[in-house]
């Protein structure tokens, strides 16, 4: 199997970090991102192959930086993983409208930004993966989570109309 580049969000715990130790174990070079990059390297462990670099998704400069990381430390980018996220739940109206918007930022406004960010590399390359991870919140509402659903509703939509805008260039793309 070929080595590929991976950059991974949301790998200072949970999935991020065990889909980290995976693609390295698997001798892949891993660009592992989080909002403290020191909580990547607790987590994860030094590696030769891994750049622990910080983002917080909802930041289009830093989403830029972590791309400018990766491809300076390794010189490609050939597997995106949008996997940072997270989750406030309860009744609508008690959830407060900065927790709803923050919601949708990092969920859905999140992957927008390091996909946008991630695409001029692998149309240069004229190859590439993207994968975005989501929930079956993004398919079927429930009690408790419409923030979450929304904001996953959302993820849903855009990666199933990027994925014929992308193709023409080599990229493709995953929905999980």
């Amino acid at each position: 199997m070929d080595s590929k580049v991976w950059l991974i969000t949301g790998a200072g715990r949970g999935l991020g970090v065990d889909l980290a130790k995976a693609a390295l174990a698997a001798g892949h070079s891993v660009v592992a991102t989080a909002r403290n990059a020191a909580s990547v390297l607790r987590a994860v462990g030094e590696h030769e192959r891994l750049l622990a670099t910080p983002l917080d998704v909802t930041s289009p400069e830093q989403a830029e930086q972590a791309v400018q990381a990766a491809v300076g430390r390794f010189g490609r980018i050939d597997v995106l993983l949008n996997n940072a996220g997270n989750f406030f739940g309860g009744f609508f109206e008690e959830i407060s409208p900065q927790q709803v918007r923050a919601q949708i930022e990092t969920n859905l406004f999140g992957p927008l930004n390091v996909t946008r960010a991630v695409l001029p590399v692998m149309r240069g390359q004229s190859s590439g993966l993207v994968v975005t991870v989501s929930s079956v919140a993004g398919l079927v509402g429930g009690e408790f989570t419409s923030a979450y659903a929304a904001s996953k509703f959302g993820l849903e939509g855009w990666m199933e109309s990027i994925t014929p805008e992308l193709a023409p260039f080599g990229i493709r793309t995953m929905l999980v």
